[in-house]
């Protein structure tokens, strides 16, 4: 008979799909030297669950769902940002280039290969190998290490949103505990809904030696100290990677028993397990929670020249929509149901039809216009759905009043001729001011949670020109463009260009 644990879905047929080699153990050991080349693997188990057994483990993905977590992972830089929106466009490149730089795929026929794996993996390129200098390499790792975490928490193991532990989240309580800066603490925390319990998390990448993941166990013990009356998990991602080598990647972990997480103060029904997207029509802090994580793809809309912004068309019907099994997002061009509506779409609209004319039609035909645009400097596209939208818009506002009244949040705030502190100085004074404006966020919470309900509820009602500082309606791209891959969740799109995926070593 074939063991439970086999999984039996069809292997994934994407052009940008990959497997990651993924060892999991109790605690940081030395590089299984090599070992990523001969183990033998085990199918991942269930999507969004934590294995029960450690091991090694080659799990399959997509470009698209590493450029997603490359996004969104890190700081929220947003409230720097109200006055220059446009340096968003920058922040995205910063996150996505090091990865488009110098990371590379090449094919590859494991020793024991399972029935269900792609045969392609990620390793670094030419140019990280031989020219490039130290510092780029530790940017790259720290990206990668940032990313990899970020993907292996959320897409693959279930994690909700992750929060950088500087910027807290949703629970005052649990954020006063991390405003130290002298602790030594982890990068991202987060709730995982289906284990009832929050998870802590380090990530390391690039050249990652045993002392390294030392230091990163060290910075999860600095984090237990704080939650330990709480039942959590300690997770050390490390994404590996050297010349000649493939990505993989080391999950050391432990757990700790203690109380249930506590409920955001005011808070509606518990959000489900899975993404806060996937419950944001029922639960305010998950619409919250969403808004806030996309908040630079928004900055990135709203102050892209005109010219650059297009909307392309999507199902309506988000329920019919699902998510791939181990991924936040539903790649297209497997969706029939988006082909088919395209195309219907396509053959009604006669030439030249008029923009509200064609924005009627396209919503009889059960599709919605998300608003998308191409960061400059990648081929990454990102768009969202005009709901989500209006409930960015709305924080976004709140977000602006709270800076405005926050000294020395902004750059411009700084006098002329003002002497500059040392640097552990400035770093002090930084999270000062970075902690006065959560700590408003926190006390606004209340009274924006149904502003931002009631946004995102009526945004379909507003055209995307209302939305915009041009007034204008951008144009619905109508075309069928064989080279982008496109992705979706609920609310929010991403698309790649095949000839700009990393490079094909074969």
């Amino acid at each position: 008979m074939i063991p439970a644990h086999v999984n039996d879905a069809p292997p994934p047929v994407y052009d940008d799909s990959f497997d990651i080699p993924v060892l999991l153990r109790d605690g940081p050991a030395r590089r299984p030297h090599l070992k990523w080349r001969t183990a033998v693997y085990a199918p991942w188990p269930a999507a969004g669950t934590f294995p029960d057994v450690d091991g090694w483990y080659a799990p399959s993905t997509t470009w698209r769902e590493i450029v997603k977590a490359a996004t969104e992972v890190g700081r929220d830089v947003s409230p720097n940002l109200v006055r220059v929106p446009q340096l968003a466009h920058g922040e995205l490149v910063a996150r996505v280039a090091p990865l488009y730089a110098y990371i590379g795929l090449h094919d590859f026929v494991p020793k024991h290969p399972l029935p269900h794996t792609v045969g392609r993996r990620l390793t670094l390129n030419a140019i990280y190998e031989y020219a490039t200098e130290r510092t780029a390499k530790n940017a790259l790792g720290y990206r990668l290490g940032m990313t990899m975490a970020e993907w292996a928490c959320r897409s693959l193991m279930g994690l909700g949103q992750t929060w950088h532990i500087e910027d807290g989240g949703p629970i005052p309580a649990l954020r006063d505990a991390f405003k130290d800066p002298a602790r030594k603490l982890p990068d991202l925390w987060g709730l995982h809904e289906a284990e009832k319990q929050y998870w802590l998390v380090e990530a390391k990448g690039g050249n990652v030696l045993k002392k390294t993941l030392d230091e990163g166990w060290e910075q999860l013990e600095g984090g237990s100290k704080i939650l330990s009356a709480y039942a959590h998990r300690r997770v050390l991602v490390g994404a590996a990677v050297r010349p000649q080598g493939d990505l993989f990647l080391t999950i050391d972990h432990d757990q700790h028993p203690g109380l249930p997480p506590l409920d955001p103060q005011g808070a509606t029904a518990p959000t489900g397990p899975g993404s806060p997207e996937d419950h944001i029509g029922d639960d305010d802090d998950a619409l919250m929670a969403t808004a806030r994580a996309q908040m630079l793809t928004y900055l990135a809309l709203k102050s892209a020249p005109p010219g650059r912004l297009k909307t392309v068309p999507v199902p309506a019907d988000r329920t019919n929509r699902r998510r791939v099994p181990g991924a936040l997002t539903t790649p297209l061009e497997a969706d029939g149901e988006t082909r088919a509506r395209r195309a219907d779409l396509r053959g009604a609209a006669a030439s030249g039809t008029e923009t509200p004319l064609l924005r009627e039609l396209t919503r009889k035909m059960g599709l919605d216009d998300f608003l998308t645009c191409r960061i400059p400097g990648t081929e990454v596209v990102l768009g969202m759905s005009r709901r989500l939208f209006a409930a960015c818009e709305q924080l976004h506002e709140a977000d602006r009043l709270i800076a405005e009244s926050t000294p020395g949040l902004r750059a411009e705030d700084q006098p002329h001729g003002h002497e500059p502190l040392d640097e552990d100085a400035e770093e002090e004074a930084r999270r000062a001011r970075r902690l006065i404006f959560r700590e408003q966020q926190d006390e606004a919470r209340p009274r924006l949670r149904p502003l931002v309900r009631q946004a995102y509820e009526q945004g379909d009602t507003r055209p995307w020109s209302a939305f915009l500082p041009s007034g204008q309606e951008p144009r619905l791209n109508l075309a069928s463009d064989p080279g982008l891959l496109e992705a979706a969740t609920a609310e929010t799109y991403l698309a790649v260009r095949r000839e700009d995926l990393p490079h094909h070593r074969r």
